[in-house]
């Protein structure tokens, strides 16, 4: 691929001397749609004990930012580029989607294979089916398990009627609620693997999107929550929970917990009518910091300090430099746009750049420079676009809009909007609803 300058592996952390086994290994577990104020450490009503449990050990990162939609996300983070690189900063891809994660960019998981980890993927994939050189298995990872597409049924795994569910890119049929069966399948690769060799493995949940299920007994533990809705929402976090609870257990077992960075967090915020994101404005798809910031904890034990809380911004693009660096490898900062951020992690540094794109498209943009927030909302029928400026030191909820007495930040900010606008390639244009004339194939991911 050649993005990335990967040192050869032939020594640990970068620049320790250790050997190749005892250089970190990486589990980053995604939530998917979980609201800022669905975990019960920001003090939402859903128990998640598990989560809770991690947080109270680990670095609570409170201003991590993510694209507002999943399929974004995932592409930020296994490329460490922002997706108007690549055409997908506005798409989340439907199942007809005739695209994907351009060919062209190298995945995080490349650039440690080549490292020398082995990788996997365990969950929802999002980043393109539609050809088999688009599959996760030709993407950088040794084992894929899981679905192609979002949305996928929780029992039936289908999607349209169709099966959605695979192993190495292979069909699956077995039975099983799709949480219970993800972090199975992760915590069985933990506990086979060979960590003579180190390991990244990737848990993408599809939970807890929709559509709304979860097993009838778990359900039944929530009689308290009403409409029943919430009652099968609250059910699914805990199934989510539970899993995460379950992989943490595994890495116990494995006795490689003390040289393991685990991160959790959620791909965007709660969605409307589903996710909790108070207090913060906004959910799923909006530019708010409801839709763009979200609960992310990282862990390391006797790394990364227990209990501490780090404030300063970060993005979901600096995981890629991050976990190349630690691997002992040199991530291009020319083509990245991310930055090495272990020190922030571990509050010892700010980041080295205090500007993140959070968004660039045809709806608009959100950027963020140091305590300043710009939001530029293009509006349908609307000749001008709407305006906000937020200052989120003193207001993180965003309730005040400063626009008309800023004046000199909103043009500072908005011409580095523009600059980033400007690098844009054209976005993908993906359907928004079925065409009639789609037929879905018998077996996502084959023709």
């Amino acid at each position: 691929m050649g993005q990335v300058l990967s040192c050869a592996p032939e020594s640990g952390r970068a620049g320790d001397g250790n050997d190749l086994e005892l250089r970190p290994n990486f589990v980053v577990i995604l939530a998917d749609d979980l609201g800022w104020n669905d975990v019960g450490y920001h003090g939402g009503e859903y128990s998640t004990p598990q989560i809770d449990r991690l947080a109270k050990k680990s670095a609570l990162m409170e201003h991590f930012y993510v694209q507002p939609l999943c399929s974004p996300t995932r592409a930020a983070f296994l490329t460490g580029r922002y997706p108007i690189r690549y055409g997908l900063q506005s798409c989340a891809l439907r199942p007809w989607a005739n695209a994907g994660l351009a060919l062209s960019e190298e995945t995080l998981a490349d650039a440690l294979r080549e490292l020398g980890y082995k990788t996997a993927i365990v969950g929802k994939w999002h980043l393109g089916h539609f050809e088999p050189e688009y599959l996760p298995t030709r993407r950088g990872f040794d084992h894929q398990y899981g679905s192609f597409n979002g949305g996928v049924n929780y029992v039936s795994h289908e999607r349209l009627g169709k099966l959605d569910w695979h192993r190495d890119d292979q069909p699956l049929k077995e039975e099983g609620y799709a949480t219970s069966l993800i972090a199975r399948e992760a915590s069985r690769i933990i506990r086979t693997h060979d960590f003579d060799r180190p390991l990244f493995l990737y848990v993408p949940f599809t939970a807890v999107h929709s559509p709304r299920s979860a097993p009838a007994q778990l359900v039944k533990r929530f009689a308290n929550f009403e409409p029943e809705a919430r009652r099968v929402y609250a059910a699914m976090i805990a199934s989510l929970d539970r899993g995460v609870g379950d992989i943490l257990s595994a890495l116990d077992s494995a006795d490689v917990r003390e040289n393991t960075l685990v991160l959790f967090g959620s791909d965007n915020g709660g969605a409307p009518g589903m996710g909790d994101n108070a207090p913060l404005r906004g959910f799923k798809g909006d530019l708010g910091e409801g839709g763009v910031r979200t609960s992310w904890i990282a862990s390391w034990p006797g790394t990364i300090p227990s209990g501490s809380v780090v404030d300063e911004p970060m993005h979901v693009v600096d995981l890629f430099p991050t976990f190349v660096q630690l691997a002992g490898g040199s991530a291009r900062s020319d083509r990245l746009d991310g930055f090495d951020v272990f020190g922030v992690m571990r509050g010892e540094s700010a980041r080295a750049s205090d500007e993140l794109l959070l968004y660039s498209g045809p709806r608009g943009g959100a950027l963020r420079i140091g305590r300043h927030k710009l939001i530029v909302e293009n509006r349908r029928g609307v000749d001008e676009p709407i305006i906000k400026l937020f200052d989120l030191s003193a207001d993180p909820n965003e309730a005040l809009n400063l626009a008309d007495t800023r004046a000199s930040d909103v043009d500072r900010m908005r011409a580095r909007l523009d600059d980033w606008s400007n690098q844009a390639v054209a976005p993908i244009q993906v359907a928004a609803t079925r065409p009639e004339d789609f037929v879905p194939p018998e077996i996502w991911g084959q023709r």
